[in-house]
């Protein structure tokens, strides 16, 4: 009896130090992922144009996913039609996954009578953090604002009251244990979005693309929506395309994610470049594809200018180049090019979910790459992903984990035993 209780704590003690180092890399990857913004306030920006849809935005104070503000934001923006603002409880810089710090337009207590807002994935999202979004986002649906909750967006949405007794969709993952905690919804799954409505929710993240295509079709007319679908170029989009796909579950597939998350030590720094001017799509592709939804790659929006403004007006605050071993960018910058040729930094031009997920199977590896499209919900099957096959970096840090944990079970069993002579004489 004692033997098996010394073996039983022993493998305790392994799995113990195991599951502890791997949740200390979760936590050091959503820390760098989610950098804390500069202090400070910052002031308004300028009026919104007259005569046209206006779309909030809605950035969470705990951290928003990049990808579900920025495409969204490119989609609106892009558009003749709509003017776009990002929408906090202040105006005071935000974080988004990625690293990105985005300064925001509006307050909530400014931003009063939107005709469209736009609720991304948060962090805290049923948290005291996120109440005042809450209840911001309830009163703009209850005075009859199309709503539209991009990929887990929909789990705050929720918890704010406004799907109950709706139809809805999100994050493939997500879709159980939403049935479970918010019963009065009718989750749907494998449904590209669900319109119920003045609400619409959508899948993962590149999703989004499509549940805003769908609003402008909605609002600006169907031309308008097929002009913006051709700049967004989502592969296999039109208004009439069906809506049903695949309805993920979790697999070994997933496993590339799960070892990238919990090891990080030792990945990628990767510099993203964000001079004015750069594209929102874009820069969502890179940052959620590489870093997002990979953990493939550290990545670190940077600029030469403490302060840059997107292609459609989205003020950002990047960080300046530092110690990087690559360097990604989406449009020119002549600055950012000699700064990496004078630091002997490699130079990757990316543009675009495509680019981006090739991007990533050639300089980390095509299993982290293929992963990255079933948590992006992005089509991938046009896409001839290259590169080496496994996250072997990765790999080989859980491997070594495990072996330095099942040492560590061994010695405690060995104590246990000499303690337990010891004891007996």
């Amino acid at each position: 009896m004692r033997r098996i209780l010394l073996v039983l704590a022993a493998l305790l003690v392994a799995a113990a130090v195991f599951a502890g180092t791997a949740a200390l890399g979760v936590a050091a990857s959503m820390a760098a992922g989610f950098p804390p913004p500069p202090p400070g306030r910052w002031p308004a920006a300028a009026p919104a144009p007259p005569d046209r849809l206006v779309v909030a935005v809605a950035v969470g104070a705990s951290g928003s996913v990049g990808a579900d503000v920025l495409a969204p934001y490119a989609v609106f923006a892009g558009s003749p039609r709509f003017a776009v603002r990002v929408v906090a409880e202040e105006l005071a810089p935000v974080t988004l996954s990625g690293g990105l710090h985005v300064v925001p337009d509006d307050t909530f207590d400014e931003a009063t009578a939107p005709d469209v807002v736009v609720v991304p994935a948060v962090v805290d999202w049923a948290g005291r953090e996120e109440a005042a979004l809450r209840e911001w986002v309830a009163r703009q649906a209850d005075r009859g604002a199309v709503v539209l909750g991009v990929c887990a967006g929909a789990k705050l949405l929720a918890a704010a009251g406004v799907l109950d007794g709706r139809s809805a969709t999100t994050f493939w993952s997500a879709v159980d244990g939403m049935r479970a905690d918010y019963p009065a919804v009718d989750w749907i799954a494998g449904r590209r979005y669900v319109e119920d409505g003045t609400v619409i929710t959508t899948a993962g993240v590149t999703s989004g693309i499509v549940g805003a295509l769908r609003v402008v079709e909605r609002l600006a007319g169907p031309d308008e929506a097929d002009r913006a679908g051709a700049r967004a170029g989502y592969p296999g989009w039109s208004r009439t395309a069906p809506l049903d796909i695949p309805v993920n579950g979790h697999s070994a597939a997933d496993l590339p994610y799960a070892l990238n998350a919990a090891f990080p030590w030792g990945r990628t720094v990767t510099g993203v470049g964000v001079s004015s001017g750069v594209d929102e799509l874009h820069l969502a592709a890179v940052l959620e594809v590489l870093s997002g939804s990979s953990f493939a790659e550290r990545t670190v929006p940077v600029s030469l200018a403490a302060e840059t403004t997107t292609r459609h007006g989205l003020r950002l605050l990047p960080a300046a180049p530092g110690d990087l071993d690559r360097l990604v960018l989406t449009s020119d910058d002549p600055a950012l090019t000699a700064w990496a040729a004078g630091h002997a930094v490699p130079v990757s031009r990316v543009r675009g979910f495509d680019a981006a997920l090739l991007d990533l199977a050639a300089h980390a590896d095509r299993a982290s790459a293929a992963a990255a499209g079933k948590f992006t919900e992005y089509p991938t099957a046009h896409l001839a992903l290259a590169g080496p096959p496994w996250p072997w970096r990765a790999a080989a840090l859980a491997g070594m984990t495990v072996i330095a944990s099942a040492a560590l079970g061994v010695l405690v069993a060995r104590w246990g035993r000499r303690f337990g002579s010891n004891g007996s004489t």
